[in-house]
């Protein structure tokens, strides 16, 4: 079984406007247009079960639209799609864009620091954290090449002020800052998902990252429309692994945090 933890969704009417504006300010080439409909063919060509669908609010009035349109489609394909949603730290309804997101039942928070304004310690976004404590996981988007919004250093404070929050730190807990992420994080209660970073980190040493975070903390992720789930699945036949390893990565880490907060969905 395999669960991909970190793919992006986006209406059919904007998807390749956003897709491409996310290529733009990452340079990196996109490979799929961030369509529920490319999602789910590629989920069929490449075996994955199900994925975690979400969508970033880049201002606070998209929050309740974008939450909608996600619960929508996870409506639309319950086997295949787990919704997570978003929250906006400007928001002057915070409590209830929350209460909004915890009404559609999905299942967590997605935030992206330097997209949304706010570094991952700003004291507006602790108000999120003390909504998610206990409720639901976050998925935090993690490194940047221009800011230090979402440095692993800032998350390094938060794991340490909420003891229990559940922090998904993406892309190996800090996209072009893997080694900053590995010394400020790899004591800490975190979990690490995979996505954008095989395609710039060699094998033996996405396995020592694999150590240093824990087995039981790293999550499979794609960051579907980047990249293609089916070459992040390729790219881990270069890594040695056990059979368990790999049901931990692939479905058993994730589906556990989940099943944590079930009785609150």
């Amino acid at each position: 079984m395999v669960i991909d933890v970190h793919t992006h969704i986006f209406p059919e009417h904007i998807a390749e406007k956003a897709t491409n504006n996310i290529g733009n300010y990452y340079q990196i080439p996109i490979q799929f247009n961030g369509t529920v409909n490319q999602l789910l063919d590629n989920m069929q060509q490449y075996h994955i079960d199900k994925c975690v669908v979400n969508s970033v609010a880049t201002n606070p009035h998209q929050v309740q639209t974008i939450n909608q349109f996600v619960a929508e489609q996870v409506k639309n394909y319950p086997n295949q799609l787990i919704g997570f949603g978003s929250l906006h730290p400007d928001s002057e309804n915070l409590e209830q864009d929350f209460q909004q997101l915890r009404e559609l039942k999905l299942k967590g928070i997605k935030l992206h620091p330097d997209f949304q304004g706010r570094a991952i310690d700003d004291p507006k976004v602790m108000k999120i954290y003390e909504m998610a404590e206990g409720c639901c996981p976050i998925l935090m988007h993690m490194g940047s090449t221009d800011s230090d919004l979402s440095s692993p250093k800032r998350l390094a404070k938060i794991l340490d002020l909420f003891p229990k929050l559940d922090i998904i730190a993406a892309h190996f807990g800090g996209w072009s800052h893997w080694e900053d992420a590995a010394l400020e994080l790899a004591l800490k209660r975190v979990y690490v998902d995979t996505s954008s970073t095989q395609y710039a980190v060699k094998p033996h040493q996405i396995r020592e990252l694999m150590d240093i975070f824990g087995i039981h903390h790293v999550i499979f992720g794609s960051d579907y429309p980047i990249f293609n789930a089916g070459d992040e699945l390729k790219r881990f036949e270069n890594i040695p692994m056990t059979e368990e390893e790999k049901e931990c990565i692939f479905h058993g880490n994730i589906e556990r945090l989940l099943l944590k907060y079930k009785t609150n969905s």
